[in-house]
């Protein structure tokens, strides 16, 4: 089985990278959640710079390692669930790609995107609140962090697409010398 230097090397590193920025949302509070996104975000650039196969490895690793490593275990749950995330609209992206004749893939790969987060997410909001709440939660309170959870979404895949479009596409273009 022939080793790919370069692919293994780009993935050791920003597993590194990833497992860093795990370790810091646990150490740096007031950047929590931009720490474990920015984590996710590198298992879209392995899905992107080689396959989801890959991704998948890459963040099973890199999950392993966070929650070896990690001080606030709790952190690892919630990179595991953006984790996931990406690596299911990366594979929502590539099943559309191979299906060319749909109607409208962007309103299937928006409306996908939606379904995704909230099957991962309103589970959690609503069977476990405990873990996420301290006390009783009212249905306004809880109406209210359904809808927070619609905008983190709209925020999260924005700066998502803003991440590996922009910056990664020109960061790769300067460390592959390709653009």
């Amino acid at each position: 089985m022939p080793v790919n230097g370069k692919k293994m090397a780009v993935s050791g590193l920003l597993m590194a990278l990833s497992v860093v920025m795990i370790v810091l949302s646990g150490i740096l509070d007031f950047n929590t959640l931009f720490f474990l996104a920015a984590a996710a975000f590198c298992v879209g650039i392995i899905v992107r710079e080689y396959e989801l196969k890959t991704g998948i490895i890459f963040f099973g690793g890199t999950l392993l390692l966070g929650f070896l490593l990690a001080p606030q275990k709790l952190y690892c749950i919630t990179f595991a669930m953006m984790g996931v995330y990406v690596l299911l609209i990366e594979g929502l992206w590539r099943f559309l790609g191979k299906h060319q004749n749909m109607k409208n893939p962007k309103l299937v790969f928006a409306a996908g995107k939606v379904v995704i987060f909230n099957i991962m997410y309103l589970p959690a909001l609503f069977l476990f609140p405990k873990l996420l709440f301290a006390g009783e939660v009212s249905g306004k309170l809880m109406l209210v962090f359904v809808l927070g959870g619609q905008i983190a979404l709209y925020l999260f895949d924005k700066a998502y697409d803003y991440f590996l479009i922009r910056m990664w596409g020109n960061l790769r273009g300067k460390l592959f010398g390709r653009g």
